[in-house]
């Protein structure tokens, strides 16, 4: 076998030399166990925090070292270099080109500023990043020696050791994905207007027009398309059969690339005892329990940045103005090196304010012209704070802990959902958003148009040629320029709470929201989305009794039953009308609106994989809900869950709209191959290790709390429904004497390698909505083992 080649051997010798001149311990030889349990959940039994990072980072990249790798690759902006300029990669919901990931990278990231960022992260949190280093590279030279690096990435040049500035740039990353991130194209996009190339820039599109330009950019606005979406539900002891806490965590994230959950167990024994899910590059449980409290995210509608606009100078765009002062903007150059391709070399120049980086939207009306520019504040940007709330929340011993864990404000977009073991549930949106009060809002708004992006889209553009619109600085803020923790909605109550990724405004309908909030945090009083308002009614028939369920208390199997029932929510408001309506003009329809008609009328208005006609009806109300005045019953803000509702099928135009969406979907489901009532299973399924599995499960515009997603897939078409983003680490935790009593699913199983044995092993668990009991307890552990442990020493 022959050794690594020289490169690779000098660069890990590098990087363990940097290791060694961070501010590590006396070396002492400490040992860290590695255990699997079924379906390869990883177990890491340590004693410090250093010893976690290393043996986290050690079986993570036993599972999955070329999907690291090639993260890596992105956060260090080399993929042009080693993969060529045709390639394309993610930065948060924008697929880019490889040139343009590596600028936007190289243009964001400043390694200086990241270190001085990260001085403030606490002992523990350098320890288990330290460790968490080398045990990459640990395993990354012992894959290279043995010659077991998967086929993916072995023997690529790209494959090199990391180190702690690797980690710096992994975490500003994740921070920045719903701010600066959403908005790569935008950056990268602002060119002076000497240089634009033949796009015209305006500054007035109409408001609707704008609103539906920037929601193909928005982290958290999207929901009919892939967006980062969460659904977490939380019940007290006055819900629950025994008093205590219940949670249901079902994050809806990807099923490949970077942003993939990985199941792991984290134990220091007298310090530390965690579960659940992870994800990014630090060695933490996002998404878990722990003895005594359980949590999950959603993610959140708070704002992470405002635009400011920017009045120019006349005489140079590149020079605007504040209080009447001239400023100029800073220009720097990036330039990508020299691909193995031997192609031209490739360069772009950033232009940055006192505000923040210069960004361009022409299309939404907010394009760099001769007389206005747009900036981005981040408020995200250089929080690295985040490990050291979820280390802390790691500890917590209830929901008032775990509020208290999360009071440095590191969580950069999401709202926690939790349960505790004395019967508490919480809601708490304690994440980052800039301090923008509803005054400041009006009173520093540039124009009307940028007023109404606002209202539209969410969208907060301030005026930049005044310094009284700087954000606000509250001291008892973590950061300056952001809401302090303590005038964000927070609910803890011994009933419930739920979010799916609507506003706090309905954490719980019963309890009045919280007052004085900015509505940078989220809207109040607007139309709720689908999956929002089926969650609501869920919860409440469950509890009133009235659901199918027996009892009136919501325990841990009720909860994992609701959750794939898979009710399809639009299904149900509008197909008693629709039904109506058809019986009613039978003699009058097309062959192919009838023939939708008798499918749709037999459908069982779920997303069941067996469920016949599912297809149809998704394909009949993605065209049918943008249909101007579909609703008969239109929005009332007293009664948000009920309303809007129905099909206006009393209007002709509404009406015969309706029927040509009908007859129109019937025709595109035939031109798939497939018939009109096709079990939903039959075009949304996967192939596992030589096997078809049938999926249930349906999209955000339907209204189905257990959300499939095909990013970037507008219909269906001959290879049906290809899922690749929605419900990925399912968890139920309630608690006993002993501790927790968790249930989980991890649809796409540990490994992102096409090879592995755990690559989507889980899914058919999921397909037959059955559910894995977590090995929390020793003994447990010890009962589900799968081969000898492992120990490492560092």
């Amino acid at each position: 076998m022959s050794p690594p080649n020289r490169s690779f051997a000098l660069a890990l010798a590098a990087a363990a030399a940097l290791a060694a001149c961070s501010s590590a311990p006396p070396a002492r030889v400490r040992t860290v166990q590695i255990d699997r349990t079924t379906y390869g959940i990883a177990h890491i039994t340590a004693p410090d925090y250093e010893g976690i990072g290393y043996g986290f980072a050690y079986a993570h990249a036993q599972d999955d070292l070329c999907l690291m790798a090639d993260r890596l690759l992105t956060l260090r902006g080399e993929r042009t270099r080693y993969l060529g300029a045709q390639g394309t990669a993610h930065i948060s919901l924008n697929q880019l080109s490889n040139p343009r990931v590596d600028l936007f990278i190289r243009a964001h990231m400043d390694d200086a500023v990241l270190e001085s960022a990260a001085s403030a992260w606490s002992p523990d949190l350098q320890a288990a990043v330290r460790g968490y280093v080398a045990g990459y590279n640990r395993y990354l030279q012992n894959a290279v020696e043995a010659g077991t690096v998967p086929e993916s990435c072995r023997g690529k040049p790209w494959l090199q050791p990391m180190t702690v500035g690797d980690v710096r740039r992994g975490v500003e990353n994740t921070m920045i994905l719903g701010s600066l991130g959403a908005f790569a194209d935008a950056v990268l996009d602002a060119d002076p207007p000497a240089r634009q190339r033949g796009h015209a820039s305006v500054d007035a599109p109409t408001p609707d027009g704008a609103a539906a330009e920037l929601a193909r950019d928005r982290f958290n606005s999207n929901p009919e398309g892939a967006a980062y979406g969460s659904n977490g539900w939380a019940f007290g002891r006055n819900a629950t059969p025994d008093g205590h806490g219940v949670l249901l965590g079902n994050p809806h994230f990807p099923w490949s690339g970077p942003d993939r959950f990985w199941e792991v167990h984290l134990t220091i024994p007298g310090t530390l005892d965690v579960m659940g899910a992870s994800g990014g590059m630090l060695p933490v449980v996002l998404i878990g329990f722990n003895r005594d409290v359980a949590w999950t995210h959603t993610v959140s509608t708070g704002q992470r940045f405002t635009l400011y606009e920017l009045t120019l100078d006349p005489a140079d765009p590149t020079v605007y103005l504040v209080d009447g002062q001239r400023r100029k903007m800073t220009a720097r150059t990036v330039a990508l090196p020299a691909g193995a391709e031997g192609s031209r070399p490739i360069s772009k120049v950033f232009y940055d304010s006192e505000w923040g980086p210069i960004v361009a939207m022409p299309k939404a009306g907010l394009g760099w012209t001769a007389s206005h520019a747009y900036a981005l504040h981040d408020a995200n940007t250089l929080n690295m704070r985040a490990g050291d709330t979820w280390m802390r929340m790691a500890r917590a011993h209830d929901v008032g802990e775990l509020r208290a864990a999360m009071g440095n404000q590191g969580l950069p977009w999401v709202n926690t959902i939790a349960a505790d073991r004395q019967g508490n549930a919480m809601y708490a949106d304690l994440s980052v958003v800039p301090d923008v009060s509803a005054a400041m809002l009006e009173s520093c708004a540039p124009s009307p148009a940028a007023a109404a992006l606002f209202d539209r889209a969410g969208l907060a553009v301030l005026d930049g040629s005044r310094s009284a619109c700087a954000w606000s600085r509250d001291a008892a803020a973590t950061q300056p320029g952001i809401i302090a923790a303590r005038r964000m909605p927070v609910l803890v109550t011994p009933d419930w709470v739920q979010n799916s990724n609507d506003s706090y405004w309905l954490s719980n309908p019963d309890v009045p929201p919280a007052t004085g909030i900015s509505p940078l945090v989220g809207p109040v009083g607007t139309v709720q989305g689908l999956r929002t308002r089926s969650a609501i009614q869920e919860i409440r028939g469950r509890l009133a009794g009235s659901d199918g369920l027996a009892g009136d208390r919501m325990g841990p199997s009720e909860l994992r039953s609701v959750i794939f029932r898979d009710r399809n929510f639009a299904g149900e408001l509008v197909m008693d009308d629709l039904v109506a309506a058809c019986k009613a003009a039978d003699a009058l329809l097309s062959r192919d609106a009838r023939e939708g008609c008798r499918v749709l009328s037999a459908w069982d208005r779920t997303d069941d994989a067996g469920s016949a006609g599912a297809p149809l009806f998704r394909e009949f109300w993605r065209k049918a809900r943008g249909i101007p005045n579909v609703w008969r019953v239109p929005f009332d803000p007293g009664r948000p869950v009920a309303t809007p509702s129905g099909l206006a099928m009393d209007r002709r135009a509404t009406r015969d709209a309706v029927f040509q969406a009908l007859a129109e979907a019937v025709a595109l489901v035939r031109a798939a191959g497939f018939a009109p009532d096709v079990a939903l299973g039959v075009p949304q399924s996967r192939v596992v290790h030589g096997h078809r599995v049938a999926l249930h499960g349906g999209t955000e515009f339907e209204g189905v709390l257990n959300k499939l997603e095909a990013e970037g897939q507008q219909a269906i078409d001959a290879g049906g429904y290809r899922v690749d983003f929605g419900s990925s680490y399912l968890q139920v935790v309630t608690f006993d004497e002993r501790g927790p009593l968790a249930q989980a699913i991890l649809t796409y199983g540990q490994s992102g390698e096409p090879g592995s044995e755990h690559a989507y092993d889980q899914l058919p668990l999921f397909a037959a909505k059955h559910w894995q009991s977590l090995p929390f307890h020793p003994e447990d552990v010890e009962a589900q083992r799968i081969g000898q442990p492992l120990r490492l020493e560092y």
